[in-house]
């Protein structure tokens, strides 16, 4: 009987001792790679409706403050407006370059003491060389030179893609059209 305890109080140690030793043998996980595993720029325009700018037009204010109107961005850093866009995307900075897709979203500007916005759009491909969309969401400091927003999935071509998007402001032509450079690292790719 005392062979039979000894036996399996000998089995628990060898099992205890195993475990102990699996846990700290083994390898530690692998840090993800810091390296997108794909990148690309774009740039897209956006051309304010102010009234008398119809045809050209490619976002439009859809809504505002008490104190403002739907085709002049509001004072007070335009807090308060909500603008929708269909904007067109190229790979160079030239707005009569070929068109590659459309950006199409929203952003709302929604501080009244520092001037940003918040966006949220989508990029939609439909083209020889890209099919798909990928959708972007985030703060938008406009002061800042730069500034990051989250990409945060697609379709297509772009299926499941995450990653960050660095926007940079162009061109500015006061409150009726401005450029953005979209520089697109994508962490996570299909």
């Amino acid at each position: 009987m005392q062979s039979k305890q000894q036996l399996s109080t000998f089995f628990l140690f060898i099992i205890f001792s195993l475990l102990i030793l699996g846990c700290f043998s083994s390898p530690r996980k692998t840090i993800r790679s810091r390296k997108p595993c794909k990148e690309m720029v774009l740039y897209f325009h956006d051309i304010i409706y102010n009234g008398h700018n119809e045809k050209n037009a490619t976002s439009v204010i859809v809504g505002a403050p008490a104190w403002g109107n739907h085709t002049i961005l509001a004072n007070k850093n335009h807090f308060g407006n909500v603008v929708v866009f269909d904007d067109p995307i190229t790979l160079d900075n030239n707005l009569h370059s070929q068109v590659v897709g459309r950006a199409q979203g929203f952003y709302i500007y929604d501080k009244q003491d520092i001037f940003t916005a918040w966006l949220g759009f989508t990029f939609v491909f439909n083209s020889s060389e890209h099919v798909g969309t990928i959708n972007f969401a985030g703060a938008d400091p406009l002061m800042n030179k730069t500034r990051d927003i989250s990409v945060i999935g697609g379709t297509g071509d772009f299926f499941m893609s995450r990653g960050v998007a660095t926007l940079m402001t162009d061109a500015f032509e006061g409150e009726v059209y401005f450029r953005l450079r979209v520089d697109i690292k994508f962490y996570e790719c299909w």
